[in-house]
């Protein structure tokens, strides 16, 4: 696992900023498009954005040595997941499969055979993305994983604003006093995984490590999340990383 980047950290200040200034700068005709493509402003109420959740499966947890090979988005709002709009492309990694990796996301070598590259479906999965909030449980897979593959193909890598789920989950579950407290007693931390996260809202339980799948059950958690914790007139601003 790794941590947010310090350029990542710099860029969180100003996203609106930062997006701009990226389309004025982009060469790739694709990137440029998406970061032209304006975001909600960061006073938005999170009941007006239109957002997409976002999940992939990798062969790995580091993206230098690792690679995408399954991506699944499902656009949805806070009331609202029309599935009909999901999409989900099986890629080729750039970096051959193992079998631990094989046991974790199911994906095998004759699925990935005759797989595209990444790039072949990077101008498709941009404009899913452009002008929506990207939702992920757990940032620090998704955004390094993909600036990689993008920076790798492209020559020049993408960073935007996100929602990540299991942030909101460690806010409340990680980050209390109470939990302090548990921690000071020895007892062990709140697991703030994905399935264990929608179990408190009494979500259903899915089949994980599909990113299709995946990328339901994220949409389904923020909903969920927002609900009890936060107001519909809860400001973009304040849950985005």
């Amino acid at each position: 696992m790794h941590g947010i980047r310090p350029r990542q950290k710099v860029v969180q200040a100003n996203w609106i900023g930062y997006m701009a200034e990226r389309a004025e700068k982009a060469h790739d005709s694709a990137l440029r498009q998406f970061f032209a493509t304006p975001l909600p402003s960061p006073d938005t109420p999170i009941a007006q954005v239109p957002m997409v959740a976002l999940d992939m499966e990798t062969t790995g947890l580091d993206e230098r040595r690792h690679a995408i090979v399954s991506i699944g988005v499902v656009p949805f709002t806070l009331d609202r997941i029309p599935l009909a709009q999901r999409r989900y492309w099986v890629v080729k990694p750039s970096r051959p499969l193992d079998e631990a990796s094989i046991a974790y996301h199911h994906i095998t070598h004759s699925e990935i055979a005759t797989a595209p590259d990444f790039d072949a479906v990077l101008d498709e999965l941009l404009a899913v993305l452009a002008g929506r909030l990207v939702v992920v449980h757990f940032r620090n897979i998704e955004r390094p994983f993909l600036d990689a593959a993008v920076k790798a193909r492209r020559g020049e890598g993408v960073m935007f604003p996100m929602i990540d789920t299991m942030s909101l989950e460690a806010r409340m579950h990680r980050q209390t006093l109470w939990a302090r407290f548990r921690r000071w007693l020895g007892r062990p931390p709140v697991s703030i995984r994905l399935n264990a996260s929608r179990e408190r809202y009494g979500l259903p339980v899915y089949q994980g490590h599909h990113a299709l799948v995946d990328a339901l059950a994220t949409a389904e958690l923020l909903q969920a999340q927002i609900s009890h914790h936060y107001t519909p007139e809860t400001q973009l601003q304040d849950i985005w990383v």
